[in-house]
Order: structure tokens, then C-alpha cells, then sequence
């Protein structure tokens, strides 16, 4: 069975009583509890909540998207000819890195209960930062395994914990992952000194090894500590995009991805996980290995995205195969070949 009513799962938590709906990010810092959503384009939007409670409810439900349904919104040879084309920005001086995306759709015959896809992703794919969100009057259903912290907040401290370097294991990890991680480390940082006093701002762990199912992953964890007068809308602003899943210079990077990817990504790479205006925390996190499904005249669609950063030690063809590797696992379990 499948909840029809709003509902938002992050961790233990689950929020029920959609009471608010809001298109500005200034109504973060008003009391009470918000499920958040932010494209990687900048489309905001949030849902106070009246009822949280901590629960580890579960259930079992049928659910298929065989994998012959995906297409993807790049070939494997537009995806490698993307990459040499970064590479070739790189070699003129107008980016250090990319990340380069794909999305992958699957039209369906009906909606799927995506609530049981999420919790087959727990226990399949457990995530730090998993979350599930419907909100079927707005055409929102979004399950998220997100490994990946995009800000944290407890007080006026914020953190945020970009990944960059993927393999199968750590001992496939190359130079440049970590020059990547290094890199994006360096945007962070940057990012959030918009956002916090003056000198804040440091790196509190560089380059640590986080292992999930099928791969690898390097994290690093920048802190900082915001004055007073900053809002949601402020720090939003600040960090927005995800330096991760953008690159660097951002503003380049940004536009050599407008230049070569063939889809949107909405969520996918955005924001997505919750605000507690009244007790000032907050977990976001950013909107990887994640699936959304929208329905319309023309029928169900289930989305989901994949990319990898590309520098100029890139190998076109290798990262085409860590996009595979990123979305193998996840697209095994919505086929229900994972039981």
C-alpha cells in the first residue's frame, strides 16, 4: 500500500499535516518544520508540517521498472564527446571542472508506488541522507538514497560535505579524484564565506573514504558559522547550485553545462531534505541517486540522473562507465532484481 495523503520521510523522521506551502526561501527562518525541494535550477519550494514523529515504520509493495524502459538523455558517444569538449574548455583556461549529467527516463504504463521503491532503497542502498517526499496536489514524489550532505545546520553552525572521487573500491581511486575533491573543497569553501563571519570557514576533514554498496566515495567537510542577520534565502543564494555537482569556477561551469547537456536536471543535483525553523536546524542534502516521478496528459514518468566530474585527466570513455556504476545498483533495485 502507499500513503495518498502529503507525507515527508527523512531518517526517523516522518511529517504528516501539510499545513503551508511557500515559494521563498525567507519563510525558512519562521517557526515550524518545512520539507524542502530546490532544483539544481533554482526553483524553491518548501512544506511546513504540523505532526513529526519519529517512526521505523516499513512496508513491502510491488513495484517494476525493467531496465529496457530507461533511455537516457545522452548517448554514450554524445556523453563521451561532452566530455572532451570540458576538456577542451579546460585547455582554454575557462573551467578547471565540470560536472557532466545525464537523465534516465522510464514511461510507464501506470505510476508506480515510489514510497515502496524508497524502502526497498533502505534497506538495499541505505544512504545517509535518504529522504522521501509526495505531495500529490503539487505533483511531488521524489525518493532520494542521497549519500551526499549538501548542508547541515545546528544553531548557527552549518556544514557542508561535498563527494568527489568514485570507484568500485579504494584501491581504483586515481590522482585525480582527489585533485577533483580538492578543487571542490576550495568552491565550498568559498561558497559558504558568503554565507558565514568573516574567517569561520575551515575544513574540518579532507579526503576521507566513505564506503556504500558497489563503491567508494571521497569526503570532505567544510564548516562555518553564520551571523544572526543571515536568512535561508542568504545562505541559499551563497551555495546554490551544489559546488559538486557543478564545478569550478562555478559560474563557467554552469555555463558549459547549459552548453552541452540535453535535459533539465530539476531535482536531480538540486536540494532536497528539511528545515526546522523553530529549533534552527536542518538537513539537505543534495539530490544524487535519486528518483522523481511525474505524472501528466501524456502519461507516468519515473527520472533518474547520473553524471560524473570531468577534469583534464578524464578519460571520456571511463567516465561514461562511472555513470553506469552510479546508476547500476539503484536501477537493479527499482527493477526488482534486488530483493
Amino acid at each position: 500500500m502507499s500513503t495518498r495523503e502529503p507525507i515527508a520521510r527523512f531518517g526517523s523522521l516522518v511529517a504528516t499535516g501539510l499545513s503551508d506551502v511557500s515559494h521563498d526561501p525567507r519563510d525558512l527562518d519562521e517557526d515550524g518544520w518545512w520539507a524542502v525541494t530546490q532544483t539544481f535550477e533554482g526553483e524553491f519550494a518548501a512544506y511546513r508540517f504540523t505532526d513529526v514523529v519519529e517512526s521505523t515504520t516499513d512496508f513491502v509493495d510491488d513495484f517494476s521498472v525493467p531496465r529496457e524502459l530507461w533511455t537516457s538523455s545522452m548517448s554514450q558517444a554524445e556523453y563521451e564527446a561532452g566530455v572532451a569538449t570540458i576538456r577542451d574548455d579546460i585547455a582554454r583556461g575557462w573551467v578547471y571542472q565540470v560536472n557532466l549529467c545525464r537523465v534516465l527516463t522510464a514511461a510507464l504504463s501506470v505510476p508506480i508506488n515510489l514510497e515502496a521503491l524508497y524502502f526497498a532503497l533502505r534497506r538495499h542502498n541505505p544512504a545517509p541522507h535518504a529522504g522521501y517526499l509526495h505531495i500529490p496536489e503539487h505533483n511531488i514524489d521524489i525518493a532520494s538514497a542521497s549519500p551526499e550532505l549538501f548542508l547541515s545546520r545546528s544553531g548557527d553552525q552549518i556544514k557542508s560535505s561535498p563527494i568527489k572521487g568514485t570507484a568500485k573500491q579504494a584501491s581504483e581511486l586515481l590522482a585525480k579524484d582527489s585533485s577533483e575533491n580538492i578543487m571542490i573543497v576550495d568552491l565550498v569553501r568559498n561558497d559558504l564565506s558568503h554565507a558565514c563571519i568573516k574567517g569561520s570557514v575551515n575544513v574540518e576533514h579532507l579526503l576521507r573514504l566513505e564506503e556504500h554498496p558497489g563503491l567508494v566515495h571521497l569526503v570532505s567537510d567544510v564548516v562555518g558559522q553564520v551571523s544572526k542577520d543571515i536568512s535561508w534565502a542568504d545562505i541559499l543564494t551563497a551555495t546554490s547550485p551544489p559546488g559538486s555537482v557543478s564545478g569550478a569556477p562555478k559560474s563557467s561551469a554552469l555555463e558549459t553545462i547549459t552548453r552541452i547537456e540535453k535535459s533539465p536536471r530539476d531535482i536531480y543535483c538540486g536540494a532536497f531534505g528539511w528545515v526546522d525553523g523553530t529549533n534552527k536546524t536542518a538537513s539537505l542534502a543534495v539530490g544524487i541517486r535519486t528518483f522523481w516521478q511525474t505524472q501528466s496528459s501524456e502519461g507516468a514518468q519515473l527520472k533518474f540522473g547520473t553524471g560524473a566530474g570531468i577534469t583534464w585527466e578524464s578519460d571520456p570513455h571511463g567516465e561514461w562507465l562511472e555513470t553506469e556504476l552510479k546508476a547500476n545498483h539503484l536501477l537493479n533495485i527499482a527493477a526488482g532484481i534486488v530483493k
